[in-house]
């Protein structure tokens, strides 16, 4: 693998000995342009400039499915049998018969596999920036159920995906009957399908890295440059976060599967440089791939999921709303929404709709979902702003070929 990597580097030192008008260009010039182009893309966001960002968003979206329309039609008999499988399963779908319940009850488990997985992939592909699902969708649910099962005194309340809310079973669980292992259990494939999700988020730079080192031309993505530019540099780093990064990159390369296994086995905000490493250093994709998959799915799940449930046990919960009270001059007033909101909760769970009315909203939850709704119009504006960015950088490079060939 090392002999092989350092044909590609030498491949790679040729050619970006470019030529222009039969000289070679000057390296610290060329530098200072892809400096200057990178400038001018990250002014284009749409608080600076929205109409040409709106304009380079939708161009860049005609670009991506021109690109897509050519791939599938040069892979015909691939997307006939697609539409053939399409078609059976709409079939069966449809179509009465005592097959119906087999259906009904797949659709319900790919439903809420899917969900999980998109949510898992959402957290981690790093289309501007990841949406932090773990915070804002698995973990109030692992939250609020080991709330639930504490109140209930049982897990025996309906599988997920559940309804308007957790009604705790018709019959009373027993006091101290709820332990770690059985909340576990009633949240793991949730868990577990988020974890698949983050896993296949970080192919693609892996996959990028991977076809810029064989194929020896010039990367498109800034985070892999960047990469480049920290090996070129790694003797003379000095700070934290060089060190840190140089850490992984040392950690994945020479320990192999294990190292992989190490760095996404741990919450790690570095991994993305993992996956780059890989592909840059023609790790097997299943040695990648299986190893992020252990780490992240089964490994990291567990660890994220013992610790919410931990936080959120009755006991922990009731001594952090004590310890709020506590907190001299504003500690009542704090404390008074947190223990409405558990009151609120602890009612809802033994709600029956044809019971009485619903409770007013609390401000606690009332925040939350404001909290969700902004971060989710900034994720989307994110990857406006990453896809308006990727059309501009097409543009210069366009230009650029351009001038060479005059």
């Amino acid at each position: 693998m090392a002999e092989n990597g350092k044909n590609c580097d030498q491949r790679r030192v040729a050619m970006n000995k470019e030529q222009y008008n039969g000289n070679f260009t000057d390296p610290s010039s060329m530098n200072e342009k892809k400096r200057r182009d990178r400038e001018e893309r990250q002014n284009i966001v749409l608080w600076r400039q929205p109409l040409i960002t709106l304009q380079y968003f939708s161009l860049e979206i005609l670009v991506i499915l021109k690109d897509w329309t050519s791939k599938l039609w040069h892979r015909q008999s691939i997307v006939v049998s697609f539409l053939l499988l399409l078609a059976v399963l709409t079939a069966t779908y449809y179509v009465e018969g005592a097959h119906q319940q087999y259906v009904q009850r797949i659709e319900k488990q790919f439903l809420l596999y899917a969900y999980w997985i998109g949510l898992g992939i959402l957290s981690s592909v790093g289309l501007g920036t990841g949406l932090h699902t773990f915070l804002l969708y698995l973990g109030p649910h692992i939250a609020s159920v080991t709330l639930a099962a504490y109140e209930c005194n049982s897990v025996n309340f309906p599988e997920p995906p559940y309804p308007d809310q957790i009604i705790c079973p018709d019959e009373d669980g027993i006091e101290g009957t709820i332990s770690l292992w059985s909340i576990i259990s009633k949240v793991r494939i949730e868990a577990c399908m988020w974890g698949i999700g983050t896993a296949i988020g970080e192919l693609p730079p892996y996959f990028m890295a991977r076809a810029a080192r064989l194929s020896g031309a010039e990367p498109d993505d800034e985070e892999y440059q960047e990469f480049e530019e920290m090996l070129e540099h790694a003797e003379t780093a000095q700070d934290f976060a060089s060190r840190a990064k140089l850490a992984v990159q040392n950690l994945v390369q020479k320990v192999g599967f294990f190292g992989i296994l190490a760095c996404a086995s741990i919450p790690n905000p570095l991994f993305d440089l993992a996956g780059i490493t890989c592909g840059h250093f023609l790790v097997p994709f299943w040695t990648f791939f299986g190893a992020t998959l252990i780490g992240k799915a089964i490994i990291k799940m567990h660890i994220q999921k013992i610790f919410v449930i931990i936080t959120f046990s009755k006991h922990i919960v009731e001594q952090m709303v004590a310890f709020i009270g506590a907190v001299p001059g504003i500690g009542p007033s704090l404390q008074k929404p947190f223990q409405e909101y558990l009151e609120a909760q602890r009612q809802k769970l033994h709600h029956r709709r044809e019971m009485g009315t619903q409770q007013g909203e609390n401000w606690l939850s009332w925040m939350f979902e404001k909290l969700v709704v902004v971060m989710v119009c900034y994720f989307i504006l994110s990857i406006i702003n990453s896809m308006a960015q990727s059309y501009a950088k097409r543009m210069q490079q366009r230009l650029n070929s351009e001038e060479k060939t005059k």
